[in-house]
């Protein structure tokens, strides 16, 4: 069985890439235990400060198989329910990783692929480039932790009226909406994440993982809580190696060299 995604490490940069182009990156069950497994071990590995994921040939990604799906010896809600717990074994890791996952939208993101971009800290996407959710389109509603990701990136109304009318999200209108960190020429999205993620592995990757943790929690969170999780995630990073290379490089007016976690 040929892999379903290829892992690239450069520099402390890595770049996971789906590879089943002919099926516009869709996956089954093995590719998405393929994601998963590589996304798991990255999320551990210390000298990987930053991690990329993309789609090969022209798609980035269009979620899950819907005909191997169709075609699941068990029935298509067994297939459903196997392949929705993998994946969000993979939207777990990313939203627990605690250094930034960037998406490079290089072609259409739909389904479980617009799942997986929106898990991602940040996305960069193509100017041809669309998302759509697609879900609703095909009698199903939305996973990959999209319902929980969707209207903190868009709010409540926007995010119902895209699980109504399934729009085709053109690269603009998803910066427009808050959908897409940035746009650029087509063809330049994976170099342009890769430079993104290279900008953003030379700050403080614990500091980093701080913030999102505290952002992540800040909208279940009610005031008093939120303030005594910053109270303890400020005095970790201050006692944390790169904490102490910060105020070290402030007091001296120099630039702060920071390390790996």
């Amino acid at each position: 069985m040929a892999q379903a995604i290829a892992v690239a490490t450069d520099a402390g940069i890595a770049t996971v890439a789906l590879t089943r182009p002919d099926f516009y990156n869709a996956f089954d069950l093995d590719a998405i235990e393929e994601i998963a497994d590589a996304l798991l071990t990255l999320g551990a590995d210390d000298a990987v400060r930053a991690v990329v994921v993309t789609g090969a040939g022209r798609a980035f990604c269009a979620g899950g198989d819907l005909r191997w799906a169709a075609g699941f010896p068990a029935g298509a809600p067994a297939a459903f329910h196997q392949l929705a717990s993998r994946f969000h074994v993979a939207i777990t890791e990313i939203r627990r990783m605690p250094k930034p996952v960037i998406a490079a939208i290089n072609g259409p993101a739909a389904g479980g692929g617009f799942s997986l971009a929106l898990a991602c800290d940040l996305r960069v996407m193509a100017e041809s480039a669309v998302l759509k959710q697609a879900y609703t389109s095909s009698g199903l509603c939305l996973d990959g932790a999209s319902s929980w990701t969707l209207p903190r990136l868009v709010g409540l109304a926007r995010a119902l009226e895209i699980v109504a009318s399934d729009p085709v999200i053109s690269a603009r209108q998803a910066e427009s909406w808050g959908l897409a960190t940035r746009v650029v020429p087509d063809g330049d999205a994976l170099t342009s994440a890769q430079a993104l993620a290279r900008e953003l592995a030379r700050g403080s990757v614990s500091a980093f993982a701080a913030c999102k943790q505290l952002l992540t929690d800040a909208f279940d969170s009610a005031l008093e809580s939120q303030l005594e999780r910053e109270r303890s995630a400020i005095s970790g990073c201050a006692a944390h190696a790169d904490g102490i290379e910060g105020l070290a490089a402030f007091v001296a007016k120099r630039k702060p060299q920071f390390g790996s976690r």
